[in-house]
């Protein structure tokens, strides 16, 4: 079983537009509105792609409901540490060049007994899991620190997967951590520093390593990724396809390396799945994660090469 963790649900609601004009009156060319959170999405990936995925982390009484209904079209079972108010709203603004601008809600304000009550379902959760998954902010209320405390109360059986920046990956990493997966643009804000080179980048990923992390996978984007565990980094391409939404990438590249790690594939693997997935997302429409056919289709075009 893989458990996903998620602090911090959000209704992203997806607005394409010609072109964003701001102080202006813009006409909306499409509208979808979809019902996760980092963590969530990760959980609708593994079940897309045949695994078994468990989410828990908190959830809100006044709009938690359409969550449930969404997780249990997907197929994915939950148990949720509830909360008052209402889950937070993303709006996500989508123009004809593919340029994507987003107004992130700060949500509601969480007692510190629900962050305890959080710590104490991933305790028991992660007892009968294979991988567990943390990723994605935390809510108000509750420091970046809370991170580590994640990490540990995830059981000693079950590998352990980071998607997170700043504080929050620093304080996972510190507990031990057995894949992380910063973009660049995380990589740099973490490190306070410019990656302009191929040597930078690996020299990033690798005091991620020298923290605490086993692995690191450097999303890239459009151009792919890159993975490294210290002693051999490889490198993959990504596919030159039409990008209908980056929204949900970086999660379904975790689901993918997740499902990976659980079966003790080598790094190369890793990485080509995780490739796969995230092209396979960016390439579908309205929809925060990938179809198993498109996944499919993606990872037999992909190869990985070693890099130094």
């Amino acid at each position: 079983m893989i458990l996903t963790v998620c602090m911090s649900p959000c209704v992203d609601i997806t607005v394409e537009l010609d072109s964003l004009n701001v102080g202006m009156t813009n006409v909306v060319k499409s509208k979808t509105t979809s019902f996760g959170g980092k963590a969530l999405n990760v959980a609708i990936g593994v079940a897309r792609l045949g695994g078994e995925p468990y989410a828990t982390g908190l959830m809100y009484n006044e709009n938690g409901y359409t969550f449930e209904n969404a997780l249990d079209k997907e197929g994915v079972p939950f148990t949720f540490v509830w909360s008052k108010g209402r889950v937070r709203e993303n709006y996500k603004f989508i123009d004809n060049r593919s340029m994507l601008t987003e107004v992130n809600d700060v949500g509601e304000e969480v007692q510190k007994e629900k962050a305890e009550e959080v710590l104490a379902m991933v305790r028991m959760l992660s007892q009968r899991s294979s991988v567990a998954v943390i990723s994605g902010g935390l809510p108000r209320g509750v420091e970046a620190g809370f991170y580590g405390k994640l990490v540990r109360s995830v059981a000693p059986n079950a590998l352990k997967i980071v998607d997170a920046s700043g504080e929050r990956l620093f304080s996972a990493i510190a507990e031990g951590v057995d894949l992380v997966k910063p973009n660049i643009d995380e990589l740099e804000h973490t490190l306070g520093r410019k990656i302009a080179s191929k040597e930078d980048m690996l020299a990033g990923c690798y005091e991620l390593l020298d923290r605490g992390a086993k692995r690191v996978l450097l999303s890239l984007g459009k151009q792919g990724a890159v993975i490294t565990d210290g002693a051999h980094s490889y490198y993959c391409k990504s596919m030159n396809v039409a990008v209908n939404s980056t929204v949900g990438a970086g999660d379904g590249m975790v689901a993918a390396a997740a499902m990976q790690l659980e079966q003790d594939a080598p790094l190369s693997e890793i990485l080509r799945a995780g490739v796969a997935a995230g092209t396979a997302t960016v390439m579908t429409t309205g929809k925060v994660s990938f179809t198993k056919e498109k996944f499919n289709e993606v990872i037999a075009n992909l190869r990985v090469r070693e890099i130094s």
